[in-house]
């Protein structure tokens, strides 16, 4: 795949208005209040993963409208004193999965938080969390993306983002955590959800965005017809007369809109032979962010990204947001 986007240049320039609501951040605010009226109830309980130099617990809290939503805690087992955390959120179709499969950030010495994604965990690596909200009556595409995309207030994003904020809270509750010590961490779905939470939890200490999904997101089904944007546009399709209802829904959950509120220090990754997240709509969500920002470039890379490469770039980044 070549690169099919605007020049580098130009994506280093490509600001686009956001296209939030005047409500977006009152939006917001319910939505999270509503949230928090449940109690977190977050539990941890041993795991044996036969692994010798990680603990791990099976861990559950409350998301939205109270919902258990499940999730691994990785500890490094010889530890002292209390640790910073990454928090994981996983990329389109993706569940928790097995423990053994994401041991880089106990490795270095991180508390780990690996989230389950409700309703997802069909794409080779299985979730346990359901999705147990009725079905939209509008009924929807196959996927998630347009899962309740009439309304807000109905939308499986509302619910998802929910989940990832609620994700922290329950990382900051436990005893081992320093809560000031907190990253949010995801590649493609998962970086969108990072870049959500930047601005819902502004005091998090670091967010890394890996080729974030749900950004610009207009201009991405403009561009790309791959999956799972492309679930949009059969959506649309089918649905001439929902195109701006569609839209305005999406407007509360484009991550430019979430970058334009962050301030903690920020890596993103973006790879310039991207179809599924086109790099012109990582870089409308990097150029409108807030906070303290780097980007890594990846030139010839498509959605994998700059992977170990990446990697390595985002452990000496936490190395010095997580000191």
């Amino acid at each position: 795949m070549p690169q099919f986007d605007l020049p580098l240049p130009e994506l280093e320039r490509y600001l686009p208005m956001p296209t939030d609501e005047p409500d977006f951040d009152e939006f917001w605010i319910e939505t999270l209040d509503l949230a928090r009226r449940h109690d977190l109830a977050a539990s941890y309980v041993p795991a044996d993963a036969l692994l010798e130099t990680v603990d791990v617990f099976d861990t559950a809290f409350s998301g939205w409208s109270g919902q258990p939503i499940a999730a691994w805690l990785l500890l490094p087992r010889h530890r002292s004193g209390t640790l910073p955390a990454v928090v994981e959120f996983l990329g389109y179709g993706n569940g928790r999965s097995m423990p053994y499969e994401r041991l880089l950030f106990s490795a270095a010495g991180y508390a780990h938080l690996i989230v389950d994604a409700r309703g997802q965990g069909a794409d080779g690596r299985p979730g346990v969390t359901p999705d147990p909200d009725p079905e939209p009556p509008t009924g929807q595409h196959p996927g998630f993306l347009t899962r309740g995309v009439t309304d807000p207030r109905t939308y499986y994003y509302r619910r998802l983002m929910t989940d990832a904020v609620r994700a922290v809270e329950a990382a900051r509750a436990h005893p081992e955590i320093d809560p000031h010590r907190v990253a949010v961490y995801g590649h493609s779905q998962g970086g969108g959800l990072a870049l959500a939470v930047s601005a819902l939890v502004p005091d998090v200490a670091a967010v890394l965005a890996d080729v974030p999904f749900l950004c610009d997101v207009r201009r991405a089904t403009e561009i790309t017809d791959a999956e799972p944007y492309a679930e949009l546009a059969a959506y649309v399709r089918s649905r001439r007369d929902d195109i701006d209802l569609v839209f305005r829904t999406l407007s509360y959950f484009d991550g430019v809109s979430f970058a334009a509120r962050a301030a903690a220090p920020a890596l993103f990754g973006v790879a310039l032979m991207d179809e599924v997240c086109p790099p012109s709509t990582v870089f409308a969500a990097y150029n409108h962010y807030t906070g303290p920002k780097q980007i890594r470039v990846w030139p010839y890379n498509g959605h994998e990204s700059g992977q170990i490469f990446q990697q390595r770039e985002n452990l000496a980044f936490l190395r010095e947001a997580l000191a």
